[in-house]
């Protein structure tokens, strides 16, 4: 029987034991794994959500390390589901093409591919397009769609597979997957094998700077092994035959980075940002254990406004709701201590979780037109990086004397007639 979890004990980019835990969050079940009614007697067992700091490269991560299958084979996310990332992904294709400038007919591979949103926007400008995804169902959607997709996890063996069938690539991407792999050495051994002498491997992934300064505490799940800075990655690069030539901050995730890398010596330039965006890191101590100590800080205060708020909601005898029902939801029921004794339910917009049960806790997802059928009094905005879209599609609950909590990224309540 295979384990259902292992702990690592060197850092996954450059292999150093000089590891120092710097965030330790409440162990949760696997963020993502709602549940119906009849499988609550399913053992959803907790494990750690501990954050440790590379002291040599400085790159920040889990050790804990869950089994891959027990959380892929099933999984229920889908590119589709989150709001604004299809736009993104367009955007993201446009400016790639331009920067790359492919010939017809060029081949594309995209890691964790999911449901083949963004290989799509490559298809339609003329590039020959190939999925990995470990999520059978989400692969097989992918294909339905007309995008070819290998339903595996990527690393070196499928890597060779692909070489061998396919020939290598022009453009390798891997979007807001790179966090969610353990075995990164061979990873990137795989892409620097697929990859064509003048091509690029493109890399989006949340960025820990955004996430401590924004206090993006709901991005720290076990999906999501590591948290990325330039400075560690470029050394990666470095490392395994690769140079990284180009770095963007952008917006999805709360604050994310587009890496692009080519082989080394490759025929294109460092982008004079690589050194900004290194420079910033520096400047904000990035990589050592401080800026991550008042991170934890900063949850603790949170936690105790949450607690007192919602106490003293109860004690007036009125109700208490959740908006959001996403993996990172999970990460906040845990860490703020909101369960079935203190919230009524959640509520999220999406169809698919509707119906379900929250991981471990089961408190049960609804519709948000149930904030109003039950008359709840009070709705803590949960996936508060949505606080805009939620109080719009909300205004009627709202009108009726229904009142929501921001809790990032401030804490304020919000009646009738205020943003």
């Amino acid at each position: 029987m295979d384990k259902l979890s292992h702990k690592r004990e060197k850092c996954r980019l450059c292999e150093s034991k000089n590891l120092k835990l710097v965030v330790k969050l409440e162990p949760t079940p696997i963020g993502d794994d709602y549940v119906s009614s009849d499988q609550f007697d399913k053992k959803q067992v907790t494990f750690p959500v501990e954050l440790f700091l590379c002291l040599d490269c400085g790159l920040a991560q889990l050790l804990e390390i869950l089994n891959s299958k027990n959380i892929y084979v099933n999984y229920i996310y889908k590119t589709s589901d989150s709001l604004g990332l299809v736009e993104h992904f367009r955007s993201s294709v446009e400016i790639i093409m331009k920067k790359v400038e492919p010939k017809e007919n060029s081949f594309v591979i995209d890691i964790g591919s999911n449901d083949g949103t963004y290989l799509q926007f490559y298809k339609e400008k003329g590039m020959r397009a190939l999925g990995v995804e470990p999520a059978k169902s989400i692969a097989q959607n992918a294909i339905n769609t007309g995008i070819e997709t290998l339903p595996k996890f990527f690393n070196s063996k499928t890597a060779k597979s692909i070489n061998e069938k396919y020939g290598k690539a022009t453009i390798i991407s891997a979007n807001n997957v790179f966090a969610n792999i353990d075995e990164l050495i061979d990873m990137i051994k795989g892409v620097q094998m697929l990859l064509l002498d003048d091509g690029v491997f493109v890399l989006e992934t949340g960025y820990v700077l955004d996430l401590l300064n924004k206090t993006i505490f709901d991005n720290i799940y076990h999906e999501h092994l590591s948290y990325f800075s330039v400075k560690p990655l470029k050394k990666f690069f470095e490392n395994n035959g690769l140079e990284l030539i180009d770095v963007e901050r952008l917006a999805p995730k709360g604050g994310s980075i587009r890496c692009i890398a080519q082989k080394k010596g490759g025929k294109r330039t460092v982008s004079e940002y690589v050194k900004e965006v290194i420079d910033l890191e520096d400047e904000n101590k990035l990589h050592e254990p401080q800026i991550f100590l008042d991170f934890a800080d900063r949850l603790k205060d949170l936690k105790k406004k949450i607690q007192e708020i919602v106490g003293k909601i109860k004690d007036e005898g009125k109700t208490v709701a959740g908006y959001g029902a996403s993996v990172g939801v999970t990460t906040a029921l845990y860490n703020f201590g909101l369960d079935t004794g203190n919230l009524s339910f959640l509520v999220d917009d999406n169809k698919n979780r509707q119906g379900l049960y929250s991981p471990g806790l089961h408190v049960p997802v609804k519709p948000p037109a149930e904030l109003m059928r039950k008359e709840v009094d009070y709705t803590i905005i949960l996936a508060w990086m949505y606080n805009k879209p939620i109080l719009e599609r909300n205004s009627e609950y709202l009108n009726k004397g229904g009142k929501f909590i921001k809790i990032l990224p401030e804490f304020k309540t919000i009646e009738v007639g205020q943003e």
